[in-house]
C-alpha cells in the first residue's frame, strides 16, 4: 500500500522541469516533492532515444529508492522515449507531459510544435493530436540552460526557426518544458499564436489522479528536495534566477543511478 505522505518524484534533464513543478506546487500545495535534474547529461534532446530511455529508467529507479508515491517525467523527450513503459512496469504512478499539452491543444483547428529533435523525430505527439507544423529548436535548451532567455540571441534563434511556420497557425506547443522561459520572446515572433505549455495541464492531471488514489497527503508541508547530477551551485544559481527557491540540494553522481 503506497503511503499518502511519501513525496511525489518529478525528473527533467534540467532546470526546464522546473516549470512543471511550479504548477504542481501551485495545484497541490499540501504535497512534498523530490525534483531530479540531470543537469550532467543535459540537453536530452539531440541524443538517440534509446538513451534517453535508458537515463529515464536509471532516474525512475533512484527516485523509487528514495521512497516516492508517484512520478511525473517533466521532459518532453524522456516522455516520448520511456512512456508507456515506464508507467506499465512500475509500481507507482506515472504522468507524462505530452498528453496534457496534446489535449489542450486539441482545442484548435491549426496546431504546430516545436520539440527537441528526438521529441519532433519521435512522432510522439502526432499520435495524440494532428500537427499542421513542426520544427526542432536544438539551440532552446542551451540558451535557457545559460540564461539567456530574455537575451537579444534568444530571438535571433526563435526567428530563425520559426519563419518557416504557417501564417494561420492557430496554437503552437512548446513541446519541451524548457521552452516556457523563451514565451515573451516567442509571442514577439508569432504574435497571436496561442503558446499551450504542458505545466498546468498536468499538475491538474496529476492532483485528480491522486485523489482518485486516495494518495493525497493530509499533512504535507511542501517541501522540495533538489537533486542533480552536475554541478550544484550552478543549478541552484540558475533555479533561483528562474524563481525557484533551492533550500535543500543533493548532488547524485551518475555511478549511483
Amino acid at each position: 500500500m503506497k503511503d499518502p505522505k511519501a513525496p511525489i518524484g518529478v525528473f527533467d534533464s534540467g532546470v526546464g522541469g522546473l516549470t512543471v513543478l511550479k504548477a504542481l506546487r501551485q495545484a497541490l500545495p499540501r504535497e512534498d516533492f523530490l525534483y531530479f535534474g540531470d543537469t550532467a547529461r543535459v540537453p536530452y534532446g539531440g541524443k538517440p532515444l534509446a538513451m534517453v530511455r535508458r537515463f529515464a529508467w536509471e532516474i525512475a529507479g533512484f527516485l523509487l529508492r528514495q521512497g516516492v508515491k508517484a512520478i511525473v517525467v517533466a521532459c518532453n523527450t524522456a516522455s516520448s522515449a520511456a512512456l508507456p513503459d515506464l508507467a506499465e512496469d512500475l509500481s507507482v504512478p506515472v504522468f507524462g507531459v505530452l498528453e496534457p499539452a496534446a489535449e489542450v491543444a486539441r482545442g484548435y483547428r491549426k496546431v504546430g510544435l516545436i520539440g527537441t529533435q528526438a521529441t519532433v523525430e519521435s512522432g510522439a505527439y502526432g499520435r495524440y493530436v494532428p500537427l499542421s507544423w513542426a520544427k526542432a529548436c536544438p539551440l532552446f535548451v542551451p540558451l535557457v540552460e545559460e540564461g539567456l532567455w530574455d537575451d537579444p540571441v534568444a530571438f535571433l534563434v526563435a526567428r530563425h526557426y520559426l519563419e518557416e511556420a504557417p501564417k494561420d497557425l492557430e496554437a503552437l506547443i512548446l513541446g519541451c518544458t524548457h521552452y516556457p522561459f523563451l514565451k515573451a520572446t516567442l509571442e514577439r515572433v508569432l504574435p497571436g499564436v496561442a503558446l499551450i505549455d504542458s505545466a498546468e495541464a498536468t499538475a491538474k492531471r496529476v492532483a485528480e489522479a491522486l485523489a482518485q488514489a486516495g494518495l493525497l497527503n493530509p499533512e504535507g508541508q511542501g517541501r522540495v528536495l533538489h537533486y542533480v547530477t552536475g554541478d550544484k551551485e550552478s543549478y541552484k544559481s540558475l533555479a533561483e534566477r528562474l524563481g525557484e527557491r533551492v533550500e535543500t540540494l543533493y548532488r547524485v553522481s551518475l555511478e549511483e543511478l
